[in-house]
């Protein structure tokens, strides 16, 4: 006989069976210790500027070159606004394509605003879990006791695996005069990081739901362009290698790159475990500190992929966010 499918409840409680100690069953504005980490390789597929500088040049550091060698070393900064920018908006299309497709008004009580009319940075709705997640504050005038909302998810930079020189390339640019078609003067010049290049990243989810964890997975899987200018590049693809659980966070963006410095070979979840494990000991409340293993990690990864964005789920989850904002208002 064939299997049959998996529906969402059924998928639902695998993530549950996994993360029961460190998600939550409903948001709130005053939040415990479950902590959740995903530790992630943001691949660099296209040149892709990492900049917030007029200057143009990207962003640089100098950290120490790993856990073993202490020698300075510049690195490119994936600054965690850049990363946190791109996915927000990711997750806002998702979510106001997700309840277009089942209902324009799934998942809301009468009175709150569309999907569609929830965007950054000037009509935050305060309602939706883009909102709920990644915080926000009301943007009508004349309402200045509104109640903001203090995110959950937290990002921090991202340095690239190697240095500055071996990443990063530049080259001047030329405009074509379309009459004559003839090449005018250089018009400036790009710094980009080279294609195939690594930046290992740590996302921190605090007092999370279940379907909130599943809308960070699925965000992150999504998200490919990033950067200063993604007409014309900043393609990169994202790997979850690794979940860590807790009261507190387990390890840094910069310990982890300092950490994989030094591994040779491919960079996979078999090698980020074991680094995992060695930071537990470090924690503060190491009796709850949970790393997950390799086929758990790859299990929850493809289980919230297949995890349908259906009415009952957009329920749900806007019905958290509905419950959090009539606590902060009651």
């Amino acid at each position: 006989m064939t299997a049959q499918p998996k529906t969402n409840d059924d998928l639902m409680k695998e993530i549950e069976t996994h993360l029961k100690d460190y998600v939550v069953p409903e948001p709130k504005p005053i939040i415990g210790a479950e902590t959740i980490q995903l530790i992630v390789m943001r691949e660099i597929l296209d040149y892709t500027v990492l900049r917030t500088e007029e200057t143009r040049e990207l962003n640089t550091v100098v950290t120490p070159t790993s856990v073993t060698k202490h020698d300075d070393l510049t690195r490119v900064a994936f600054l965690a606004s850049k990363q946190k920018a791109a996915e927000s908006r990711e997750l806002e299309k998702m979510l106001r394509s997700a309840v277009n497709a089942v209902d324009s008004q799934s998942g809301y009580d009468e009175g709150n605003p569309k999907p569609a009319e929830c965007f950054l940075k000037d009509n935050l709705c305060l309602s939706c879990p883009r909102c709920g997640l990644f915080g926000g504050t009301s943007t009508e005038s004349g309402k200045g006791n509104t109640p903001n909302i203090k995110h959950r998810i937290e990002y921090s930079t991202a340095f690239s695996l190697l240095s500055f020189g071996e990443v990063e390339s530049s080259f001047t640019f030329n405009a074509i005069a379309d009459d004559k078609q003839i090449t005018g003067r250089a018009l400036g010049t790009r710094y980009t990081v080279l294609p195939a290049k690594l930046f290992p990243s740590v996302i921190t989810l605090r007092g999370v739901t279940k379907e909130e964890f599943v809308l960070v997975v699925k965000t992150l899987l999504a998200t490919k362009s990033y950067g200063a200018e993604t007409r014309i590049g900043g393609d990169v693809r994202n790997h979850i290698l690794g979940i860590a659980c807790g009261w507190e966070e387990a390890i840094t963006a910069l310990e982890l790159t300092l950490e994989l410095y030094d591994i040779k070979g491919d960079i996979t979840t078999d090698t980020v475990t074991p680094i995992l494990t060695k930071y537990k000991e470090y924690a503060g409340n190491k009796n709850k500190v949970l790393v997950l293993g390799n086929a758990t990690v790859e299990n929850l990864i493809d289980t919230a992929s297949s995890i349908d964005l259906d009415k009952d789920f957009l329920k749900t989850t806007y019905g958290h966010i509905a419950k959090y904002r009539k606590i902060q208002t009651s």
